[in-house]
């Protein structure tokens, strides 16, 4: 086995998918520098050479990651993200103790516009005027590890770059590890963004059957 297979887990595996766990502090895809070429896709097609990438999550971020197995299942894996028939669910420990009005079901949203600060890449920022629409819907689940923490459960109905992250921000309660937006006595609280794509949740697009994947938050 090669070396840097031992650091894939395995989650799903089959003919024409597979879910790993991408740890916090591996790219998705490769940088653009000499420097940022070991990523959990290079690594995964020493193994599987057929993988491809359907979606991602920020290089800070742990959790479960979907890749297809050939072209045409990237194809219709990417069409199943886009009319939102994967359904995402995150674990965060933010600061504070965020409030908001719940609906019946007890989330609550965030619905913001968002769009790349291109004068401060790789930061997002909301903006109300050329921002996409953005949601996301969130829940507590307890107290955080810490005093003046939550943790959190947040589904994004939408895919924007570091939406989760701005988001939590925006409602005054960032994300605790959080380099680009948590306040410095909270972004030095964890060695990491607090931060893991804890469930996964499709039809698979062969069987048709349910698949249900999970992964426990690794904080």
């Amino acid at each position: 086995m090669h070396s840097d297979e031992v650091l894939l887990q395995v989650v799903h595996e089959d003919a024409h998918l597979l879910v790993l766990h991408k740890p916090s502090g591996l790219l998705t895809i490769p940088g653009q520098s000499p420097t940022q070429q070991d990523c959990l896709i290079t690594r995964a097609r020493q193994r599987w050479p057929d993988a491809l990438i359907v979606h991602r999550l920020d290089q800070a971020t742990s959790g479960l990651l979907i890749l297809a197995r050939g072209p045409a299942m990237q194809k219709t894996l990417s069409m199943a993200f886009e009319k939102r028939l994967v359904h995402k669910r995150y674990e965060a420990v933010v600061q504070g103790l965020p409030t908001g009005q719940p609906e019946p079901d007890g989330w609550s949203e965030i619905s913001l516009p968002i769009r790349i600060d291109w004068q401060n890449r790789p930061r997002s920022i909301v903006d109300p005027v050329r921002g996409k629409p953005s949601l996301t819907r969130w829940q507590a689940l307890g107290e955080g590890p810490w005093p003046d923490t939550t943790r959190l459960a947040l589904e994004p109905l939408t895919g924007r770059t570091h939406q989760l992250r701005l988001h939590l921000m925006a409602l005054g309660h960032p994300i605790v590890g959080d380099p680009l937006y948590a306040e410095p006595p909270f972004q030095t609280l964890a060695p990491r963004l607090l931060l893991h794509a804890c469930n996964l949740r499709l039809a698979h697009p062969v069987t048709g059957e349910p698949l249900a994947l999970s992964l426990a938050a690794p904080f």
